[in-house]
């Protein structure tokens, strides 16, 4: 569920028609739009960029559990890679209050993280350092999923921790409990999640 320009046609017809949409963009990183699903790729969206970590020069320096700069119902869609794991789990809710409260009605959240389902398949098997697929940071193994890329913690950036993860059922639990309607979670050939819900 990389998410598609058809898929938001379909899902989200209002916001797919709507020109000037803005999206907020948590933990985005460098900017970049090769990174991006589809469906913010294509069509009149504007991109809010906004990180903790201010080496990557974001719009908004903040933390995802205090999106107080950004206003209520501001935004059309939010968009998080790989962030929500970087959380304590008591935190979490939290997180996903904040971006429910600066979507629009209507607007939808979209959300990708480490299924930690596969990652336990590979410990099982005896993988925990096997190099399982490679990225733009080089080698990924299960222990990188698990607790973060050991190779940019171990240069001091400790954002790229992982405090706490996340199966199908558990994300699909955490929408819930914060509001969030039409909740679907699905898998990619990655072994991550993707998380999709609307706020009415």
């Amino acid at each position: 569920m990389t998410m598609s320009a058809a898929d938001l046609k379909q899902l989200q017809p209002e916001i797919y028609e709507r020109s000037a949409k803005r999206f907020l963009n948590v933990g985005s990183g460098h900017a970049g739009s090769e990174r991006l699903p589809e469906c913010f790729r294509f069509g009149d969206w504007q991109q809010i960029r906004l990180d903790i970590n201010p080496k990557v020069k974001p719009d908004v320096l903040a933390d995802v559990t205090d999106l107080s700069n950004i206003e209520d119902h501001d935004v059309d869609a939010v968009y998080s890679s790989h962030n929500l794991e970087h959380l304590h789990q008591h935190q979490v809710p939290k997180a996903l209050s904040e971006i429910h409260r600066v979507l629009k009605p209507n607007g939808f959240v979209l959300l990708t993280m480490p299924d930690i389902k596969a990652v336990a398949k590979w410990v099982l098997e005896g993988k925990l350092m096997e190099t399982i697929y490679e990225s733009p940071m080089g080698p990924i193994r299960p222990i990188d999923i698990m607790f973060g890329h050991q190779g940019a913690v171990e240069q001091g950036d400790t954002f790229m921790a992982h405090k706490t993860a996340f199966d199908a059922n558990s994300l699909a639990h955490a929408l819930n409990e914060e509001g969030f309607k039409e909740v679907r979670v699905m898998t990619d050939k990655y072994h991550n999640l993707w998380g999709y819900g609307v706020k009415f």
